[in-house]
């Protein structure tokens, strides 16, 4: 499926509008519902294709971040063959009380995975997890980048963002013009 068709695609099955509150505390009038697209098993195959496009060249994991970057980062570990880890909100209280699962030695390279990036709060703490658990983490890939500062964030902490769509593309390619 071509990038114009994707968009087109992505935007049928998960573009919203009303009034949402998103994780960064901002109101918005539209919403992009993630587990739309990833719960369509021919719209999670090509974007899972197009995020292989804008992993760095090496690495040893895909971080998938809860819960949304869990089926795209075990999406890219199928096609890839590079392990994944599954990055937790906060650490479980029992059990492992693991904030990252999967196995992974200190020192080992990580590329988060998200879905949406609006500000990147939630990724920022995550990462910063991840380096705490003893990861390198100095990429991010993920399906729609909002542009509202999500980017800018991420480059403060030392990690670049790559993304699927801007929000600017994915409008301008979903609706024809491109």
């Amino acid at each position: 499926m071509n990038r114009p068709e994707l968009a087109r695609r992505i935007r049928a099955a998960s573009f919203l509008t009303g009034r949402f509150k998103l994780r960064s505390g901002q109101t918005s009038s539209f919403y992009w519902d993630k587990y739309r697209f990833e719960s369509d098993p021919v719209l999670l195959s090509a974007i899972v294709g197009e995020l292989e496009n804008l992993l760095p060249s090496a690495f040893d994991k895909l971080a998938g971040l809860e819960l949304g970057g869990v089926p795209l980062a075990t999406g890219l570990s199928l096609k890839t063959g590079k392990p994944c880890l599954f990055v937790r909100k906060e650490a479980k209280p029992y059990g492992t009380c693991n904030l990252v699962e999967g196995g992974f030695q200190a020192g080992e390279t990580a590329v988060a995975v998200e879905d949406v990036v609006t500000t990147a709060g939630q990724m920022c703490e995550s990462i910063a997890g991840m380096r705490e658990a003893g990861l390198q983490v100095q990429h991010a890939v993920c399906v729609i980048d909002r542009q509202q500062g999500g980017e800018e964030n991420l480059k403060g902490i030392g990690c670049a963002l790559q993304a699927v769509f801007s929000l600017e593309d994915l409008e301008h390619l979903a609706q024809g013009s491109g």
